[in-house]
Parts: structure tokens; C-alpha cells; sequence
């Protein structure tokens, strides 16, 4: 017979909040990369750059994560893999420059260090479940994962200066699409849901931090109608967002919910990915810099991918929640009614702008009206 372990509801440990510091710190560099326009827009090189950087962070996070849910003792070792993980970042975070590739041995070699270092943890985990054959295929299969992607990330470095071809995505896709697989291998997997999701409702608040320091920028310069106008609408969309994903995880979300909770987790991947291009977008929106269609197709892009994430997270929530058909064809039919004004309205900002808040509250409306739905008998 297996060995299984009942576990105790887990609580939040404060070293998990200062780890989750390093993060904020990151995602200012991150972004600090679509800072450089050349043509009207990010350089195309810089935007791969941030796309490769930014999902690898948020990968290593998503790892970090799910390995303290599952197996996290809040002891010394645990603290001590944390942060060499935590001193591995600035390393990785200083290699995010705009003359990234100068940096590239230091930036690929501390993503990989970090990643072996979470795959020694599980390796170390396997003498604890030696009787269980589930929870040993779960860490193997971690195991798998982390080491591979590392390999990967390692390779990449000799490949791109031999060949000049950047392999870096791949290690990323390897990262997703194994631990996909992995997820429906581990659908009986034991995680505390309730940790899991609030994990990730942290991450997105302190996500949501580094917007509102974004949107600062508006208030450059002298103060006047417009400035006042802008930075209004821009907190009010920062403010709508955070109300949509505050109902979300409040009201409508099955904190209970027997899962692997893989896949809740790979949807917050994209779903920060997508709130850290919003508060670039937000920063375009008053650049003279940046050229009028790519603004406004990034704007529109990143808004799109946040709320089709959001929407996924319905497979988790509480079974009088669960969207259901004709919820999400209104929701298709109200983002392309969003996209079709955006582009007719494109010439002028002030109403681009303003019609961004009003389908941001309208999103949010329906969202609160099926928190409430939720509580009713």
C-alpha cells in the first residue's frame, strides 16, 4: 500500500513574501527593455529579449511554487536552496539590458543554476516518498522538467555563438509543454489548492504594483487637463483589472478544488505575461515615440490575452460559476466590439483611451454579478 501523508492546511510563509520581493525587482528590469524604440516601436531584438525574459521568471516562480506547495517544510534547507535561488536572480536580472547580448554566460548560466538548484530539492524530496509510486513519478517527472530545461538553457549559449541561432524559447516551450503533460499525468496529485491559488493571487497583486509605479510616468512634466486626463483613465483601468481579478479569486474561485493545480498555474504564466504588457502598453499610450498602430495593437493584444487567461481560470472556479456557452460568446462578442472602436478610434487617445475603461468595467461588472451569484443559497 502507498505511503500517503495527510497535509495540513499550508499557510503563507513569510520567506515565500521575501522571496517574492526579488520578483518585483525583476519585472522593473524586464520591462525596462521595451524602453528602447527604434522605427516607432520596441526594436525587435529588445522584444524578443523581454518576451524571453519575462516568461522565464515567471516559470522559475511557477516552479519555486509549486515545489513548496508540495513538498515545502518552511525548515532550514528550504530556506537556504530559497535564497541562493533569490542571490541567482540579480545575476539573471542584471543580464536584462538593452545590450543583452553582452551578458548572455551570466544571464543563461544563473536561469539554469536556479533551475538545477529547484531540481536538487526534488531529488532530495524522492528519499521521503520511496513507498509512494505516485509521488515518486510526480518528482521524477519535476525532475525531468527542471533538469531538461536547464540542459537547454546551457546549450543555448554555445549554439547561438557557433550557429548564431537563439534556442532560449525552446527552453521555455520545453518548460511548458512537459509540465502540461506532466499536469494530466498528476491529476490525483495532492496539492493544497487554497496556498496554491493565493500564491499566485500575490504574485498578480504585486504584478499589478509595478503598473501602478508605471503609470507615475503620466505625471512627468507639467500638470494640466491632459496629464490629469491620462493618468485618470490609466488608474482607472489598473483599478478595473484589479477588481476583475479580485472577484475572480475572492468569489468565484473553488479554493477547495481537488487538483493538480498545474494548469492553474501554466494560465498565470500567461496571464502575468500579459498584465506586465499592459503596463508597457499604458506607458505607450502618452509616448510620442511610439507609432500609432503598433500602440494600439499592443494595447489591444495584451488586454486580450489578460482577460482569455482570466476566462480560463472558469475550469477552477465554483460549480454555479462555471462559464458556461452563451456566457462566453457574449465575452467573444464584447472583445471584438472593444477591438472594432479601438481601431475605428485609433487618431485620438483621449476617447481610445476612455473606451479601454469602459470595457474594462464592463468585464468587471459581469464578473461581479457571477461573485454573486456565488452566494446565493
Amino acid at each position: 500500500m502507498e505511503n500517503t501523508i495527510k497535509k495540513e492546511e499550508r499557510k503563507v510563509e513569510y520567506s515565500e513574501l521575501i522571496y517574492d520581493l526579488i520578483f518585483v525587482y525583476i519585472i522593473g528590469r524586464n520591462n525596462s527593455l521595451l524602453h528602447d524604440i527604434s522605427g516607432g516601436f520596441v526594436a525587435p531584438g529588445m522584444f524578443l529579449a523581454y518576451i524571453l525574459c519575462t516568461l522565464a521568471v515567471i516559470q522559475i516562480w511557477n516552479f519555486t511554487t509549486f515545489y513548496i506547495n508540495m513538498y515545502g517544510r518552511n525548515g532550514l534547507r528550504d530556506h537556504v536552496f530559497m535564497f541562493i535561488n533569490m542571490y541567482l536572480l540579480y545575476f539573471m536580472a542584471e543580464g536584462t539590458r538593452v545590450h543583452w547580448q553582452e551578458y548572455r554566460v551570466q544571464n543563461h548560466t544563473a536561469w539554469a543554476a536556479i533551475l538545477i538548484n529547484i531540481g536538487m530539492q526534488y531529488l532530495i524530496e524522492l528519499r521521503n516518498h520511496k513507498d509512494s509510486k505516485r509521488e515518486t513519478g510526480i518528482i521524477k517527472r519535476m525532475m525531468f522538467v527542471l533538469f531538461g530545461e536547464a540542459a537547454i538553457v546551457l546549450a543555448a549559449v554555445p549554439i547561438y555563438y557557433i550557429t548564431g541561432m537563439e534556442i532560449a524559447l525552446a527552453a521555455i516551450l520545453f518548460g511548458i509543454f512537459v509540465t502540461m503533460f506532466s499536469g494530466s499525468k498528476n491529476r490525483t496529485a495532492s496539492v493544497d489548492f487554497a496556498h496554491l491559488s493565493e500564491r499566485a493571487m500575490l504574485y498578480v497583486v504585486f504584478t499589478f504594483g509595478e503598473m501602478i509605479i508605471a503609470i507615475s510616468s503620466y505625471f512627468e512634466g507639467r500638470i494640466n487637463f491632459s496629464t490629469v486626463y491620462f493618468s485618470l483613465m490609466a488608474f482607472l483601468i489598473v483599478v478595473g483589472l484589479f477588481l476583475s481579478y479580485g472577484t475572480l479569486y475572492d468569489s468565484i474561485l473553488d479554493r477547495e478544488m481537488k487538483t493538480s493545480g498545474m494548469g492553474y498555474m501554466l494560465i498565470h504564466v500567461f496571464l502575468i505575461f500579459a498584465l506586465n504588457n499592459i503596463t508597457a502598453a499604458l506607458e505607450f499610450m502618452h509616448s510620442e515615440e511610439v507609432e500609432l498602430w503598433p500602440k494600439i495593437i499592443f494595447l489591444i493584444v495584451s488586454f486580450l490575452i489578460y482577460y482569455a487567461f482570466l476566462f480560463m481560470t472558469g475550469k477552477y472556479a465554483k460549480l454555479k460559476c462555471r462559464p458556461s456557452k452563451a456566457f462566453c460568446i457574449k465575452m467573444l462578442l464584447t472583445a471584438v466590439s472593444f477591438v472594432v472602436i479601438m481601431l475605428v478610434l485609433r487618431n485620438n487617445m483621449k476617447l481610445n483611451i476612455a473606451v479601454t475603461v469602459v470595457y474594462v468595467f464592463a468585464v468587471y461588472l459581469v464578473m461581479h454579478w457571477i461573485g454573486r451569484v456565488s452566494k446565493t443559497k
